[in-house]
């Protein structure tokens, strides 16, 4: 069987045996992906549990969701950043262990504030993970364009809401809500023993830190190409690897990645804007508009089956035409399809309407990350996906709080979708101003 080689000179090992250490190290961060999924509807899928157990407020209930997110802001602009400093192995496993361990802690909160606390801590975790997962998960993408690559590992966020919303329905009236968090911790008595064994550490990030040999023999192991940690844009870029977390940060607010850093901060508030907006409100929105009950969690449902089904176009459309133009084209459409939603429709046009929103708003986003990675040399590329996400955190703090104020004031229909077409098109003019620029080998 012929070797391939690699960019430093060495031979790769034998293709299908580095086919499926890639796969490997996309299947576990898939599955860690997911594990922010269970986090997006967990506690909505509780909540009447907890407020039934401890007499919550809507205030309270409220804060309970929130304080969740500000936790994970908190994550992924931290935790991203020291994966740059620490390594995307040891980030990954470390985000995974802490968010399951504290998990299975809520299921034993005695009242709401230890419960929020446990939560915001989780958050920490987990706003760690997602980072780290899309870092990985394209720099073991051996060749593979990153639009396709953030995509596809994204259906994991979307399976988990879906698994995690139908499993509530089996779990929460018979068993009590406290089994969902101790579920939710489940994952991970196999996922990190498979992580400790099977996830190695990114070439690029040893090559970044020195570590060529290292670097090498994971490349050979596993069939990649060396990144160049000089690559593109800022020549004090180099300076984040030894420089310490503040210098990691400080990079992406000069030289030439302040625009782009600014850019994808305004594009990610207002992308998790409308995905949280809508995932926490759609069915508040549909029964201001007369939908009876059924049909308001039905267009939860079809809202969620239309992002995977996006995300797995979106990804193949932005390999041909460039993750910037789908994204911007993804931001508009997201937009359009938003205002049609405030058209009174018979049910099955309105069923296709959601569909298709759904189909733009969340891959919307995750073609911003597949940006951000694509962007970004090794030593700095964990701290700017931690910037995208921990910006749109905001936005994912802010959506469901606006959202929440429209359906409360009796207006969420139709101009709640008005607004949230607005937020689209901000978006979409926010990505259009960032500038791209090509890897380059070793």
């Amino acid at each position: 069987m012929s070797s391939t080689p690699t960019s430093t000179g060495r031979t790769a090992g034998r293709p299908g045996a580095a086919g499926r250490g890639a796969g490997r190290v996309a299947s576990l961060c898939w599955i860690a992906v997911l594990l922010d999924g269970f986090d997006l509807v967990v506690v909505p899928t509780t909540l009447s549990g907890l407020s039934a157990e401890w007499g919550l407020s809507a205030g309270g209930a409220s804060a309970l969701i929130t304080v969740g997110l500000v936790g994970m802001m908190v994550g992924a602009l931290t935790i991203g950043t020291l994966t740059d400093l620490l390594g995307r192995r040891k980030a990954l496993i470390t985000s995974v262990t802490a968010f399951s361990v504290l998990t299975l802690l809520c299921a034993l909160a005695p009242n709401p504030f230890v419960f929020g606390l446990l939560r915001f801590l989780a958050g920490l975790g987990l706003g760690g993970c997602l980072p780290t997962a899309i870092a990985m998960v394209n720099e073991f993408s051996r060749g593979a364009r990153g639009g396709r690559v953030t995509t596809t590992m994204m259906t994991g966020y979307h399976v988990g809401a879906v698994a995690t919303a139908a499993l509530g329905i089996l779990v929460v009236e018979p068993l009590g809500w406290r089994w969902m968090y101790v579920i939710g911790a489940l994952p991970a008595l196999v996922l990190v023993p498979l992580m400790l064994r099977h996830l190695p550490e990114s070439a690029a990030y040893l090559l970044s830190h020195g570590r060529r040999a290292e670097a090498e023999e994971v490349a050979r192991r596993h069939g990649l190409t060396l990144e160049d940690p000089a690559a593109p844009v800022d020549p004090h870029a180099g300076e984040a690897s030894t420089g310490g977390a503040a210098a990691t940060l400080a990079t992406l607010f000069r030289g030439g990645y302040l625009r782009n850093t600014l850019a994808i901060g305004v594009t990610s508030f207002m992308g998790l804007l409308l995905v949280y907006g809508l995932n926490n409100w759609l069915p508040g929105i549909m029964r201001e508009a007369g939908y009876d009950l059924g049909a308001q969690l039905a267009f939860l449902t079809v809202l969620n089956v239309g992002a995977i089904v996006g995300l797995l176009v979106a990804g193949t459309v932005a390999d041909r035409i460039g993750v910037r133009t789908a994204g911007v084209g993804w931001f508009a459409a997201a937009a359009l399809f938003l205002a049609l939603l405030s058209i009174r429709l018979p049910l099955a046009g309105i069923y296709l309407m959601v569909f298709l929103t759904g189909c733009f708003v969340f891959s919307a986003q995750v073609l911003v990350y597949a940006l951000v990675s694509g962007n970004h040399p090794p030593q700095v590329r964990g701290t700017a996906l931690g910037w995208s996400a921990g910006a749109g955190r905001v936005g994912a703090i802010v959506g469901p709080l606006l959202a929440g104020l429209l359906v409360g004031a009796g207006v969420a229909f139709p101009w709640g979708f008005y607004l949230f077409a607005v937020v689209g098109v901000l978006g979409a003019a926010a990505l259009a101003v960032t500038r791209t620029a090509a890897r380059r080998p070793a």
